[in-house]
């Protein structure tokens, strides 16, 4: 764990003193977009974007989720980092599931972020798309980059449905906004908060978001009706992660996800979409939480289970 400040590596923990023990997630800084018809300076080409990401990390596996999804795999090169996240950060380290930096040549994450903005103060995060004729960072926001794999690459080998209709958007965006702060962030606003005050408030609000989600789901086969949409696949990358690293390594504890039929049902779903097992690596996700925050489990003790199987029938129409 750790970040850049003006351009130089500091190893150092998020400091949730200054908000009596909350942990608040950096806004992302690179936020460029790629759009089909170029106008943006980032034009959408086959062969000229590079993503680095974590198989361990929900924000990264969402863009995985749409590159494999919307078929730009032989479009979007990739690097993969290794799953421990220690002193120097995110490393390109030999391992099993970790593809080099074949692009810019980095030993570290963070002399990505260097090369393009050599005096960039922030923290070093996956997902980083990577524009190679310009050699800079487009985006290192997930939202928006799933959403430029949605939309702007068709002309240049996408394919698959649409997971953002403009007749849907609005209703997408709401339901997003409402599981980003409850569900995604609020697993680490549980997981990272340092005293008990801000623990016991995040986790409350945690469980009402999933109970909700869980009526939400009994009444229509996804998010946003009856069709898969962007919604589902943001979701899906933390339920995905609760119980084998949620519920034990961040204490959000109260139920697991198979206790909730619907979300279960849900998740093994979306899990068994063609495609998506595949960008799916357990072991990358339970050896980086375990094993990278040192603060919470000194350890760094792997658990072996739990056993789940996410191929079981799901029932779901």
């Amino acid at each position: 764990m750790g970040m850049l400040i003006d351009g130089q590596w500091h190893d150092v923990w998020y400091d949730t003193a200054s908000t009596g023990g909350s942990f608040v997630r950096q806004e992302s800084a690179f936020r460029d977009r790629v759009t089909a018809d170029g106008t943006s300076g980032f034009p959408a080409a086959s062969g000229r974007y590079h993503l680095y990401v974590s198989l361990a990390c929900p924000w990264a596996h969402r863009t995985l989720l749409f590159r494999t999804l919307k078929g730009l795999e032989d479009h979007i090169s990739i690097s993969v980092v290794h799953p421990l996240m220690l002193e120097n950060g995110w490393t390109f380290q030999v391992d099993d599931g970790v593809i080099p930096d074949t692009v810019n040549g980095a030993v570290f994450l963070h002399e990505v972020y260097n090369a393009a903005r050599s005096d960039y103060t922030g923290r070093v995060t996956t997902p980083v798309l990577w524009d190679m004729q310009n050699a800079t960072i487009v985006n290192n926001e997930s939202s928006e980059i799933i959403r430029m794999f949605n939309r702007e690459f068709e002309g240049v080998g996408a394919t698959g449905p649409d997971f953002c209709p403009t007749d849907l958007e609005e209703a997408i965006d709401d339901i997003n906004a409402f599981v980003y702060s409850n569900v995604n962030d609020g697993v680490y606003k549980t997981g990272f908060a340092t005293t008990q005050q801000a623990y016991e408030l995040a986790v409350g609000r945690l469980f009402d978001a999933l109970n909700q989600l869980e009526e939400r789901l009994a009444n229509q086969r996804y998010l946003v009706g009856e069709r898969i949409t962007e919604a589902d696949w943001r979701l899906f990358a933390t339920l995905l992660r609760f119980d084998p690293v949620y519920v034990g390594h961040f204490k959000c504890n109260l139920r697991r996800l198979v206790d909730y039929p619907n979300l279960w049902a849900y998740t093994r779903e979306l899990y068994q979409v063609p495609g998506v097992a595949a960008t799916v690596n357990f072991d990358h996700i339970k050896r980086h939480y375990y094993g990278s925050h040192g603060t919470i489990n000194p350890t760094g003790v792997v658990p072996v289970g739990p056993e789940i199987d996410y191929s079981l029938p799901h029932g779901r129409g």
